[in-house]
């Protein structure tokens, strides 16, 4: 299956080139300015709306012979947690994947239910902020299944997605809403390049949510948790990096 041939980060890139050109000047005065930074955070609602207005469709997908042959790993590497350490030893035997918070019924499951829900396989690039980027191939079920499973209750809006590991002594977490949540390409990946997924890029299981930079691409998922809201949760922005360094919490591409 592939996507649709426009190019979508050139183009929304064209969409804000004349917006980040004002920021190559006085950035710190203009960062210390309460208004001019209400300003930004409004434009991460305008880069969603048109991210989806002009390109609602797939990521691209490659051809297997266009993967990469290094694909580096980013961030946490290993989790430093004992559990999660016993967990790996002993393959991920005793991992249960839990699903609950705003659904009607609350699930754990083991790398064997994963795999026995419908697999989606995907050959995508992966975009990191820093400013590399790699084509990998992805395969596990689709979010969708997962949450209709479980009865996703109708007032839920986020998908929050827990981690393993903690960075500077705070949970790793990343959230997404709906229209991602339940997107063909939005899969919790087991597989990587047709084998068992590697520790250093999420073991047991991963978020591939290919419409997005890669620190939306939660590794080490534990919980899956439904909300109607992100305020209340560790820092209110929705995500670790949004939390800590401001990161934008839509990281549409």
């Amino acid at each position: 299956m592939t996507g649709q041939p426009i190019d979508r980060r050139k183009l929304l890139g064209g969409l804000t080139l004349g917006a980040s050109g004002l920021l190559l000047t006085g950035c710190d005065k203009l960062n210390a300015n309460p208004s001019f930074r209400s300003i930004l955070t409004g434009a991460e609602g305008l880069h969603r709306r048109c991210q989806r207005l002009v390109a609602p469709g797939l990521a691209r997908e490659y051809a297997a012979s266009d993967m990469s042959p290094f694909f580096r790993t980013n961030g946490s590497r290993m989790p430093a947690s004992p559990e999660y350490r016993a967990l790996a030893a002993a393959r991920f035997a005793d991992w249960k994947l839990v699903v609950d918070g705003m659904v009607a019924r609350p699930l754990a499951l083991s790398l064997h239910d994963l795999g026995a829900l419908p697999q989606r396989a995907q050959i995508t690039r992966h975009d990191c902020v820093e400013g590399w980027s790699a084509i990998g191939k992805w395969q596990g079920p689709q979010l969708a299944a997962i949450l209709r499973a479980a009865g996703l209750s109708s007032r839920a809006r986020y998908i929050v997605f827990h981690c393993a590991d903690v960075e500077g002594g705070k949970p790793y977490y990343e959230s997404i809403d709906l229209d991602d949540a339940f997107h063909p390409q939005t899969i919790l990946a087991v597989l990587m390049n047709d084998h068992a997924l590697p520790i250093g890029h999420g073991a047991p299981a991963r978020l591939r949510v290919e419409r997005h930079l890669g620190y939306k691409h939660a590794k080490f998922v534990m919980r899956i948790e439904a909300r109607d809201g992100l305020d209340n949760l560790y820092g209110g922005k929705g995500g670790y990096w949004e939390d800590r360094a401001d990161y934008a919490w839509y990281a549409g591409i």
